[in-house]
């Protein structure tokens, strides 16, 4: 067989030669490709993301993790489900019966239906409903008078010695050196020698 022979033209390094309109059009795309980028003057500036300010405490929470404060909420109790459930026969209330309802009282002293104390013990004594309570002030305190006033149950209220809505009993615990006119409603003995004595006078008023 005859070999076929090659023709084209080889460049002299061995390589085949490119075309003449591929020349024509590398030429440009190549300059462009190494040309410098041209700077604008008029070209808006990138902005740059500003650091954010470091937080101090713990971090931000989400909705989905709020919840109760631990121990805050607890499950009902279900009382009256037996014996192994730790709530049954009396379910907390601690007696069975009428002790167990709601709105159960019981007068004072009642022990069930049997004889109570305050009945089984025998009484002594007796309240004297004529008892007349005084309010008591002694000699002593009339020394904050002045020498020949004259001291009225009123006059002791004021001055904080009675209450004002007793009747008045002067006793004799202290001394007195001023001469006053005393008036109250009963003196002792010792009170009225003591008050006289000092140069005073007592007046006994009626209730």
């Amino acid at each position: 067989m005859v070999e076929k022979k090659d023709t084209t033209k080889k460049s002299p390094a061995g390589r085949r030669a490119k075309p003449a309109a591929a020349k024509k059009t590398a030429g440009p795309l190549l300059r462009r490709r190494k040309a410098a980028p041209v700077e604008r003057d008029d070209a808006v500036p990138v902005a740059t993301p500003r650091p954010e300010p470091a937080r101090s405490g713990p971090p931000a929470m989400g909705l989905h993790e709020l919840a109760p404060a631990r121990g805050a909420t607890r499950s009902r109790k279900r009382v009256g489900r037996g014996p192994g459930s730790g709530h049954g026969k009396t379910a907390g209330r601690g007696s069975k019966g009428q002790k167990s309802r709601s709105g159960y009282r019981h007068q004072r002293g009642f022990e069930g239906g049997q004889m109570p104390l305050h009945r089984r013990i025998p009484k002594r004594g007796f309240t004297n409903i004529f008892r007349v309570e005084y309010d008591i002030v002694n000699i002593s305190d009339l020394d904050r008078f002045d020498a020949g006033d004259s001291v009225t149950p009123e006059k002791l209220a004021l001055r904080r010695l009675a209450h004002g809505r007793r009747p008045v009993k002067i006793l004799g615990g202290g001394t007195l050196a001023k001469p006053l006119t005393v008036s109250a409603h009963k003196f002792s003995a010792s009170a009225r020698s003591r008050i006289e004595a000092a140069g005073g006078r007592c007046e006994v008023l009626n209730r």
